[in-house]
């Protein structure tokens, strides 16, 4: 594991933003119905906000950064650092960041760079920006997290999906007088293809049958562009991984448990989410959960249960925050966060 204390960076808000496009697992027929439920009963997935054709990772994110901008009262001119953690870039290149920071008006001295992860991202990004704002240079920056991850054809099929859309931005500032966050973050490539998509990089360059359905090794029929998912290994990895790496870090800080106000962890299913609740023995009241209403939002996952169901407890005064992300890597990391009244919009619908 790799441990970190950021210092002098203070969590200065977040912004959520979901389409409004919702579609529901239930929406089947009566004779499917009773099968779908117990489906959705043991996933815990539901309602999923969706993009629609003309919509993208980017655009959410942007609408967010725009909202929170203006909640804020941040001068454009003032933002030095864009960081971008998603796998649903516009395009292969340029960066997205690189794309945001035109379109948001930032200035042509702002760095700006994409974060190629999912799952765990959430975490990662915040110690990237924290720690280039804790080097002291940098004053202000806005870390943009989410993944466009729904599959159309799901819609048009009737199909189960685990996968909503999101786009969110987090605001860090430089603050002497803000508490230290902490990191704990891993990472294991040998299980790198339980979460994959196979074609389209240079090491399966995009051909025309990858763009047919076609039966695979295990029998299911997907294209090459569809994400594979290998669900026993990703819950062996997630129930082996992070209740220890959880654990580690709170070890590593002068934080006894008790004083973690809640406990955010990526919205993966309810199987895997519960089993780690249980294994870390956490109370129900301190976990919530979007996913029966949202689905797995990848790295956009946490900032959307905290802007979901956190938000008012957030505002009423301090809180402190255990984050977690884990799965596509595999990789996995944590941080413990105070917050101290941060600006935190409505969840936005675009």
């Amino acid at each position: 594991m790799a441990q970190a204390a950021v210092r002098n960076v203070r969590f200065k808000g977040l912004a959520s933003c979901v389409p409004r496009t919702v579609v529901s697992n239930l929406d089947v027929s009566p004779e499917r119905r009773p099968e779908r439920e117990r489906l959705v009963r043991n996933i815990g997935i539901n309602l999923r906000h969706v993009c629609l054709k003309e919509q993208h990772f980017s655009d959410l994110a942007h609408r967010a950064a725009t909202d929170l901008l203006a909640a804020l009262g941040w001068d454009k001119s003032d933002v030095e650092a864009l960081i971008v953690v998603t796998q649903s870039p516009d395009y292969p290149i340029p960066a997205t960041a690189i794309i945001l920071q035109d379109r948001l008006g930032l200035p042509h001295s702002c760095l700006a760079f994409d974060i190629n992860l999912g799952c765990s991202g959430y975490p990662y990004g915040l110690m990237v920006l924290g720690s280039l704002i804790s080097a002291g240079r940098i004053r202000k920056g806005l870390v943009l997290v989410g993944d466009r991850s729904s599959n159309p054809e799901s819609l048009d099929n009737g199909l189960v999906s685990l996968f909503g859309d999101a786009g969110t931005a987090t605001a860090l500032e430089y603050d002497e007088s803000a508490p230290p966050m902490y990191f704990d973050t891993g990472s294991d490539g040998s299980g790198y293809r339980a979460i994959i998509i196979e074609a389209g990089g240079q090491r399966m360059p995009m051909q025309p049958h990858h763009l047919e359905r076609l039966p695979g090794a295990d029998g299911i029929s997907r294209k090459g562009t569809d994400v594979i998912l290998d669900g026993p290994a990703i819950l062996n990895f997630s129930i082996r991984e992070v209740p220890p790496a959880v654990n580690a870090l709170i070890a590593s800080t002068p934080y006894p448990v008790d004083t973690i106000d809640y406990f955010v962890f990526h919205q993966a299913n309810r199987m895997i989410n519960e089993t780690i609740r249980k294994k870390l023995k956490l109370p129900e009241a301190k976990v919530p959960y979007t996913l029966h209403d949202f689905g797995n939002t990848s790295s956009a996952s946490v900032p959307v249960t905290m802007t979901a169901r956190l938000r008012d407890e957030i505002l009423a005064g301090p809180t402190r925050l255990l984050m977690c992300g884990f799965g596509v890597g595999l990789s996995w990391a944590s941080c413990i966060v105070d917050l101290d009244r941060p600006v935190m919009p409505e969840m936005i619908e675009l």
